[in-house]
């Protein structure tokens, strides 16, 4: 979402293909794009974790398959 440019005082937001200066938006829009960066990192979070638990989900369930095995 935010490109770094070579000009690190003035970063550049781009978003849905246009280019933004974002020292020269409003501070309501700054408070956006900061919520909105806080959203996709939780995002990116719970995916994370998501993943783990089908990982585990899946170790116990072969888990669970060999103890079976032993049943039969």
């Amino acid at each position: 979402m935010i490109e770094n440019t070579n000009d690190s005082s003035n970063p550049v937001l781009t978003f849905e293909g246009k280019k933004y200066l974002i020292n020269e938006l409003s501070n309501e829009i700054k408070e956006s794009i900061k919520v909105l960066q806080i959203a996709e990192t939780q995002l990116k979070m719970h995916e994370d974790t998501l993943k783990l638990i089908s990982i585990s989900r899946k170790s116990i369930a072969n888990q669970l398959k060999e103890k079976l095995k032993n049943l039969e």
